[in-house]
């Protein structure tokens, strides 16, 4: 498939490389030479200097009625106007538009019938995906399907959780009535499909599904039981670090620091009860006077991947429970084990919006879950087509998989069915399969194709 990538910053970049190792043909516009040329020294792609909005630009590329435009510079005027000359002029077969100001998404249809077939929203997704963990403590990934009725969620097993050193069947023992399935452990880095009988072991990193109401309980049988968060200090006041502020704040005593005074005056009208301070997240005093040591959670989400661990690093010597950061280089993954607890990688969750949205199958959420092995998840509909024509009636246990692969729910009219049980594939259900390597989905595409 043709990809059409309009801008070559941070977010296009990302989904440049992403796309490429997805095997899609890739072709990238910017005005910025030099990002280009980044991109050209270490992909096979085509690069084109110009704007991303200009007619002459989209022609130089080849876009014709087989090509995906993804529309994601920094300036929303401009993708949405690209996306226009696209479908206008060049009869792409989709558009995917990044839009950062909501009002310009509420009403796709002013822009013209068709023209913008998906908004994308980076900013919004790591807002949600940072709430998710702070509601829910003791996670270090929370990734939602069949329309947020379904959590897939990631937890790092600590000595004290009820059932290191037990079998995992044991959560049945613990919590008979509550339904949950473990789809993959990732041991020391190398992940495996667990039975009943695995036994866990400390630092196990235990991705599970279960529903929203049951998240917080399975966690407490991997961590023994998480203390509540109450105080939240966020590093940064720019669109994520606001967001989150205003979403939190009638719930969490909220502090938030930005270096930009005029910004801080700003904040500080938007907000209504977050304590908004100017300064450097890298000042000791100031940290020290708003009282660093009781802060529960550190959120720092600045554009700058250095300042974010930088202050994490001081906030956690100083005595900040847990901390958090947006980090977007690929280069620093390595130095956040055992200094970060938690970072949010947004060109992550951008593959993934976008990833979703190219597969050939009827695929509702494909999720990017570690970049560094390749691990997704992917919750798609059933149809009856040539290899799923003779696995209906039959139980879910009984479709081949490739290895490292396992179907951890189905979703059937809404209900969350788990694949411990003999339920028999239906025409329609939704499967959420877990994948421990990105190069089994075309095997699992094939459920979903209609």
């Amino acid at each position: 498939m043709k990809v059409l990538i309009l801008g070559a910053g941070r977010v296009g970049g990302s989904l440049a490389r992403a796309l490429v190792n997805n095997d899609y043909d890739v072709a990238v516009i910017d005005q910025d030479k030099n990002s280009l040329t980044l991109l050209e020294d270490k992909l096979d792609i085509m690069t084109i200097e110009g704007h991303a909005s200009h007619p002459l630009s989209i022609k130089k590329s080849g876009a014709d009625e087989s090509t995906t435009v993804i529309a994601v510079t920094s300036n929303d005027e401009v993708n949405i106007i690209a996306c226009q000359i696209a479908k206008k002029l060049f009869n792409v077969k989709k558009t995917i538009c990044r839009i950062t100001h909501e009002s310009y998404g509420e009403d796709l249809g002013m822009f013209g019938e068709n023209i913008i077939d998906i908004v994308i929203s980076p900013e919004n997704e790591v807002k949600n995906h940072l709430k998710d963990l702070i509601i829910h403590p003791g996670t270090d990934q929370i990734e939602k399907f069949a329309d947020g009725k379904v959590n897939l969620v990631s937890v790092k097993a600590k000595k004290k959780g009820k059932l290191v050193g037990r079998e995992l069947k044991g959560i049945k023992d613990d919590m008979p009535d509550t339904d949950a399935f473990v789809a993959s452990i990732y041991r020391k880095g190398k992940p495996f499909i667990p039975s009943g009988e695995t036994i866990i072991k400390e630092n196990d990193e235990v991705y599970f599904i279960s529903s929203e109401k049951n998240t917080d309980q399975i966690v407490d049988e991997f961590r023994d039981h998480e203390e509540n968060y109450s105080r939240v200090m966020i590093i940064g006041g720019g669109k994520i670090g606001y967001s989150l502020a205003k979403e939190i704040e009638n719930e969490y005593k909220t502090k938030l620091i930005d270096s930009d005074e005029e910004k801080c005056i700003d904040l500080s009208k938007k907000l209504d009860k977050t304590i908004v301070l100017h300064g450097s997240a890298t000042d000791e005093d100031l940290l020290k006077s708003e009282s660093i040591s009781n802060i529960d959670i550190f959120c720092a989400l600045t554009d700058d991947d250095e300042t974010n661990l930088m202050s994490s690093l001081l906030a956690k010597k100083m005595g900040a429970k847990k901390t958090m950061i947006i980090l977007n280089n690929p280069s620093y993954l390595g130095l956040v084990p055992g200094f970060i607890d938690i970072y949010i990688a947004p060109y992550r969750l951008t593959v993934s919006s976008v990833l979703q949205d190219l597969r050939e199958g009827d695929v509702a959420q494909d999720v990017m879950l570690k970049m560094d092995t390749g691990a997704e998840a992917v919750e798609g509909v059933v149809h009856a087509n040539e290899y799923t024509s003779a696995l209906f009636g039959k139980s879910i246990k009984e479709i081949d998989l490739p290895e490292g692969a396992s179907i951890g729910a189905v979703v059937r009219h809404g209900e969350l069915i788990m694949p411990e049980s003999d339920v028999e594939l239906c025409l329609n259900d939704h499967l959420i399969v877990f994948l421990a390597n990105k190069n089994m989905m075309s095997e699992i595409e094939i459920l979903f194709k209609n």
